[in-house]
């Protein structure tokens, strides 16, 4: 039987102090967009999430700094966290709910099929069922209002998709940011993951230290 291996998913907030040399050390590491979280949350980089409509997407695509930083330089994969046959169908309600957020469903994942295929790196699509599914999940947590789920609480439903016998910790989670993320009701939600002991929070290196064993 194989061993279960480590995967890290790091978001850009605030990252488990001392925890740099424990994401280093996973078999598979995440982050996100500018990867703000390289530094105190380590070096290493397998997949960059990419948001890849909108300003966001835009903005990577036009920076040289961002395609040539040493997150993206060392990724193998990028992934795209937004299905471009889900943000077209949300472009004409959200016209209507939302007309300020008109360039929102704009899609850039054409663009970033075509940088992955000049660096040598393989693009991912995460597609309309994980957001869907995401969705679903959210509703059983009084999620209110929202336009769309955060990219990380979509690429931590494709993690555990992908790896549901692997160990999955994750840090840099505020839960906090844009108000039209339902972030509360994300908080719940991977804290009811937790429980049921699907992912974990990096918060003290000592005790997951600990919890690895060998």
């Amino acid at each position: 039987m194989s061993s279960r291996r480590s995967v890290m998913i790091v978001g850009n907030g605030e990252v488990a102090a001392g925890a740099a040399a424990v994401i280093d050390a996973a078999d598979l590491v995440i982050r996100f967009n500018d990867c703000r979280s390289m530094g105190a949350g380590g070096s290493r980089t397998d997949v960059v999430a990419v948001c890849n409509t909108g300003r966001p997407a835009r903005a990577m695509l036009g920076s040289a700094e961002w395609r040539k930083s040493p997150a993206v330089a060392s990724a193998s994969e990028i992934w795209s966290v937004r299905d471009p046959i889900k943000f077209a169908a949300l472009r004409a309600p959200l016209a209507i709910s939302h007309p300020e957020l008109d360039d929102f469903c704009d899609d850039y994942t054409d663009q970033f099929t075509a940088f992955c295929h000049a660096t040598g790196k393989q693009h991912v699509v995460i597609g309309q069922s994980i957001h869907e599914g995401v969705d679903a999940a959210l509703a059983e947590h009084d999620p209110g209002s929202y336009v769309v789920p955060s990219s990380g609480l979509i690429v931590i439903a494709e993690v555990m998709a992908r790896h549901p016998d692997d160990d999955i910790a994750i840090t840099g989670f505020s839960h906090t940011g844009w108000e039209e993320h339902p972030f509360a009701a994300e908080k719940r939600l991977v804290d009811a993951y937790i429980s049921l002991g699907r992912l974990r929070r990096l918060a003290d290196t000592n005790l997951l230290s600990a919890s690895q064993g060998d």
